[in-house]
């Protein structure tokens, strides 16, 4: 990484972009940095982008970005005025494979300068991959989601991947009371006059 600390996400942007540091470098078409609002309240955090992200050069652009979208519409989020989304890898695993440790441990380091610059008042950890890497191997999604812990003195929240919620449609109910957690917290910490007309 640059010697000289990014002061800000547009200065990161290209040493993200051009980063070689492990083998996933060979096989993308894009590096995902993440988008929206680089001052937002919320930051979601993913696994790894998948086939649609590589090709387009954006996160969570393929189905289950599509659930992801309407999920934070549901509680009046929007991606360019309430959330950043990025990922625990910004390139995507051949085949759409879990990230190893490796790939993860050299990927990290930007995920946690943007987590720095942006200075969230919520992270979303968005399935079991993130919430392994952020939290530490000792949390379950199954268990763990939609309790609050605290990483690193920042307050975070596992919830089911979207993509899960894809497999599994049973867990959307569940999934939707966590998120209506978040709204309440995003409420109480970031802006008390945020509305939804599908949560009380």
């Amino acid at each position: 990484m640059e010697s000289s600390q990014p002061q800000n996400l547009e200065s990161l942007r290209p040493a993200i972009l051009n980063c070689t540091l492990c083998g996933l470098a060979r096989t993308r078409n894009h590096v995902i940095f993440g988008e929206g609002n680089p001052n937002a309240g919320i930051m979601l955090i993913g696994e790894a982008p998948g086939r649609d992200e590589d090709i387009q050069g954006r996160p969570f652009v393929g189905l289950s970005g599509q659930l992801l979208d309407k999920i934070l519409a549901a509680c009046g989020f929007t991606r360019n005025e309430h959330v950043f989304i990025s990922n625990i890898v910004k390139c995507r695993p051949p085949g759409n494979r879990l990230p190893s440790t490796d790939e993860a441990s050299l990927c990290m380091p930007w995920l946690l300068m943007q987590i720095e610059m942006i200075n969230p008042k919520i992270m979303i950890l968005l399935g079991a991959t993130a919430l392994k890497y952020m939290a530490g191997s000792d949390y379950r999604i199954t268990k763990d989601h939609g309790k609050w812990i605290s990483i690193s003195d920042r307050l975070a929240i596992p919830v089911y991947h979207p993509a899960a919620l894809l497999r599994d449609p049973s867990l959307k109910r569940d999934t939707w009371e966590d998120f209506k957690i978040i709204f309440h917290k995003y409420r109480e910490l970031v802006d008390p006059n945020h509305h939804s007309p599908n949560i009380k």
